[in-house]
């Protein structure tokens, strides 16, 4: 249970704040974020690491010298916004780059990847580093699609090395991605955690009981067994990870045996006994173990054991010393007096919204008006959209939704109302919607909305071509960010039909209204037939014979977004 907290979703940033803190000299709170107090050398390649609260010590506790230069913070269990990641990368870059960390999780994979266009177009040379290393979550002939649990410390560790090392961008990106390739991790979960204001656990297990698999994200264990003794366990651990163990592999690997965030670290250190023979047993040396707390899931009671098959690079960047305010390694060289991060004065650098022409505000203003019925629609969806959500995944759908139209609508009156064109208005909204909703669905309406805005016009009035070029331009982006297929069982199956019938009815002579209004007649079609699919991204995939019966709440969403869209939009 999570008691200390006020209102709870200022949990995140009330944590962020409070951090930064009890850490003054160390790191300088930003914007959605901290960097480093005293940035690294000029030229030198910018680590950055983050995802969703709730995971402390990652991944704020990593940003010192020999580690991350800065860490980005979204809300519990939800993505940092595109923005708050673009903005956090922009304080931390020296000149040499920025690599983007992050666990592989879809609404880290679209905000993050959509961040490194943005700095891309911008002239920063941004990649990213997906951490893929949880056995239990796919097949190692689809690694790509592994979630990241605590293999993320190994990985980030073995990266932030290499920049400190004075590795040139390519170079780091290289060999943070073979660490990312030899590192494996499996966890189990004696009980389930508790969101802050929530009056019960994510999930349950049964006493006596634990579930193997588990996610970082509150999500429940792939099967339940008795509970093991601490000898068992070890094994339980560890054979799953040895079933990766590459040919010819010498025997050298960086362990961390991860607590969740509410086991003793007696427990742990009795299940370590355990595992050290385990190890030797099995030809393997530990370098530099790590026993104690590195990626938790707020006061999930459980432990993981990641592995990283060493060779000798990896296993000096692993042995490379380190001072973050979580994790040290080794003697740091002390600081040489001279440049500190300076945080820009709040408000000195207000966001300027481009003057529209006449035609174009008038499109603003209606798609403000728009975002303000969608915004009373969702809020009226929330519990329903919650309650499919909540057959296959966490259940927040409904929520994230709400909150980030209602941000959205608010976003996109304020941009009208100082006469932003249409373009403006609908990029400022998805924007708006991805930094409040956060999630999976946030960074999917953020890069959608942004994209489509981007093919309006901020010089010329709406007409049909454009609405229906944008509307394509939302699917490309979701698909080239997100990576999702029709018959994934994702929002992409309602879109997808949605785009093809407006493209298609606009391009044989229709009126915009009725264009839109058939595209969303086939939406709703296609979400729910979602409900005969099986997802294969995201956190339900694991639980897909739990969503069979039932309609995707994404698809869901879109198609009842499309139907209030459809009753309100004028003729063209």
């Amino acid at each position: 249970m999570t008691r200390l907290f006020d209102n709870p979703e200022d949990f995140a940033a009330s944590a962020l704040s409070g951090f930064c803190a009890a850490n003054r000299g160390r790191v300088v709170q930003v914007p959605h974020g901290a960097v480093r107090a005293r940035p690294g050398a000029a030229g030198k390649v910018a680590l950055l690491v983050g995802g969703g609260s709730g995971h402390y010590p990652a991944f704020l506790g990593y940003v010192g010298p020999g580690m991350a230069d800065a860490a980005v913070a979204g809300d519990v269990f939800a993505s940092p916004s595109t923005s708050a990641v673009a903005g956090v990368a922009r304080a931390a870059n020296r000149g040499g780059g920025v690599i983007l960390g992050f666990g592989n999780y879809a609404g880290d994979v679209l905000n993050f990847g959509a961040a490194a266009e943005r700095l891309q177009a911008e002239g920063i040379d941004a990649r990213i580093l997906a951490v893929t290393d949880d056995v239990a979550s796919s097949a190692p002939d689809q690694r790509h699609k592994r979630r990241g649990v605590a293999g993320d410390l190994l990985v980030f560790k073995i990266a932030g090395a290499a920049a400190e090392a004075g590795l040139d961008i390519d170079a780091v990106e290289a060999v943070a991605q073979r660490a990312n390739a030899a590192s494996v991790s499996f966890g189990v979960a004696f009980d389930g955690c508790t969101l802050p204001g929530q009056p019960a656990p994510l999930f349950t297990v049964e006493k006596g009981n634990v579930a193997l698999g588990l996610g970082i994200h509150g999500e429940p264990g792939i099967r339940t067994e008795k509970l093991p003794s601490a000898a068992k366990m070890a094994d339980v651990l560890l054979t799953p990870l040895l079933a990766e163990r590459p040919a010819g592999h010498a025997g050298r690997v960086a362990v961390v045996l991860n607590g969740l965030g509410c086991t003793k670290y007696e427990e742990l250190f009795v299940l370590w006994h355990h595992l050290s023979a385990r190890l030797e047993a099995e030809g393997l040396t530990p370098v530099d173990p790590e026993v104690g707390e590195f990626v938790t899931s707020l006061d999930m009671a459980g432990c993981s054991l990641s592995l990283m098959w060493l060779d000798d690079e990896l296993e000096a960047f692993w042995r490379a010393p380190a001072d973050a305010p979580a994790f040290r390694k080794g003697q740091v060289a002390p600081a040489a007096e001279g440049e500190e991060f300076a945080p820009m004065p709040a408000g000195a650098t207000p966001q300027q919204i481009p003057q529209g022409a006449p035609e174009s505000q008038k499109g603003g203003v209606c798609i403000a008006a728009l975002m303000a019925t969608l915004s009373g629609a969702l809020a009226e969806a929330e519990e329903m959209l919650g309650q499919i959500d909540a057959l296959a995944g966490d259940g927040d759908h409904g929520q994230g939704m709400a909150r980030g139209s209602k941000a959205a609508a608010a976003a996109a009156d304020e941009a009208a109302r100082a006469g932003a064109g249409a373009a403006t208005v609908l990029g400022l909204a998805g924007d708006a919607w991805a930094d409040r909703a956060g999630g999976t669905s946030g960074a999917l309406w953020g890069v959608a909305l942004r994209a489509w805005g981007a093919a309006l016009t901020n010089d010329k009035a709406i007409c049909s071509a454009t609405v229906a070029a944008g509307a394509q331009a939302a699917l490309d982006a979701i698909v080239r960010l997100g990576g999702a297929q029709p018959g994934d069982k994702t929002l992409v199956d309602a879109l997808v039909p949605f785009v093809e019938t407006l493209r298609s009815e606009v391009a044989g002579g229709a009126r915009l209204k009725q264009a839109w209004e058939r595209a969303a007649s086939r939406a709703t079609d296609a979400a729910e037939a979602t409900a005969q699919l099986r997802p294969k991204l995201g956190r339900a995939r694991p639980l897909a014979e739990r969503s069979l019966g039932h309609p995707d709440a994404g698809a869901t969403s879109l198609a009842l977004c499309a139907r209030v869209v459809g009753a309100q939009i004028g003729d063209i």
